[in-house]
């Protein structure tokens, strides 16, 4: 590929992957601008896009399903790891500053090396291992020191969504390599999690308000804008040159929080992004000097 055209592409990568992170960090600030009421109203309009797109889809592909056993397997397990993930990010993102809540769902790339070493054999180098360790210390500086009057559940279940959507991404990587295409992945989990709150919705549901209602259109709306451009993004450039940009979601997730809802996050907290962010640089680094350049 000719360098400047090369250039081009490298930088189409990086405005879509930029746009993503934007449009989920405004995803998570709308899930927390909504205001009080059950988390799960919130994932269940978050969800009816994604059904309703991923829906459209596969009927407009006529996409053929698998027939294994296991293929389905990995399917449900999928599912149960990312409605994990969904529920307790939603509930983190309710609980904690925006900033806070985006940094610990960012450990989901360093659960994934762990999951995929344990469930898929993938190796795993030391220096891996060293890095993955070192985003999970950092991760302590975020839980440990803010949790608001002694009160740490809400960053707990942040650490967990963040592991449980590790495991996601580990399914999902599986289901790639036995063909099975993303609309179908993402049509299950959001029929399964789905099906998961409807029961919570039908007995505890709140009304809401027109504002609620629109703002819970935009989370829809921006989780769907976002994942489309992280797609793009990756059919640009490769994983290597631009997925260190991804974190750029933090960084948008706090300023919005900084400025609508006076948010700022503390020194400890400061202190575990830096540390994360520098294990995410640090493997970035290390991945693209191990993968063969095109």
């Amino acid at each position: 590929m000719p360098t400047l055209q090369r250039n081009n592409q490298h930088s189409k990568g990086v405005l879509c992957i930029l746009l993503s992170a934007f449009s989920f960090a405004c995803m998570n600030f709308f899930v927390r601008f909504a205001g009080t009421m059950p988390f799960f109203e919130k994932v269940l309009f978050r969800n009816a896009v994604s059904l309703a797109i991923a829906g459209g889809t596969v009927l407009r592909t006529r996409a053929s399903w698998p027939k294994e056993g296991s293929t389905w397997f990995l399917l449900l397990l999928r599912s149960v790891c990312g409605t994990v993930g969904l529920f307790s990010t939603f509930y983190a993102l309710d609980h904690m500053v925006l900033g806070d809540a985006s940094m610990l769902g960012e450990l989901a790339p360093f659960a994934t090396i762990l999951c995929s070493f344990l469930f898929l054999r993938e190796r795993i180098t030391w220096k891996q291992l060293l890095f993955v360790t070192g985003a999970f210390l950092g991760c302590l500086f975020i839980v440990k020191p803010t949790g608001h009057g002694g009160d740490v559940a809400p960053y707990v279940i942040g650490v967990v969504g963040g592991i449980a959507s590790g495991g996601a991404y580990t399914c999902v990587r599986a289901l790639g390599k036995r063909g099975v295409a993303g609309p179908e992945v993402v049509l299950v989990f959001s029929a399964f999690s789905s099906l998961v709150i409807l029961p919570f919705f039908i007995v505890y549901a709140v009304p809401i308000t027109l504002g609620q209602f629109l703002c819970l259109m935009m989370v829809g709306l921006c989780a769907t804008v976002g994942q489309f451009a992280v797609t793009a993004a990756y059919s640009f450039a490769p994983g290597r040159e631009i997925s260190i940009y991804e974190y750029s979601n933090v960084a948008f997730s706090a300023l919005l929080g900084f400025l609508f809802l006076g948010q700022i996050p503390d020194r400890w907290s400061l202190a575990g992004y830096a540390i994360i962010f520098t294990m995410a640089l640090l493997m970035f680094l290390y991945n693209k000097r191990q993968e063969p350049h095109p």
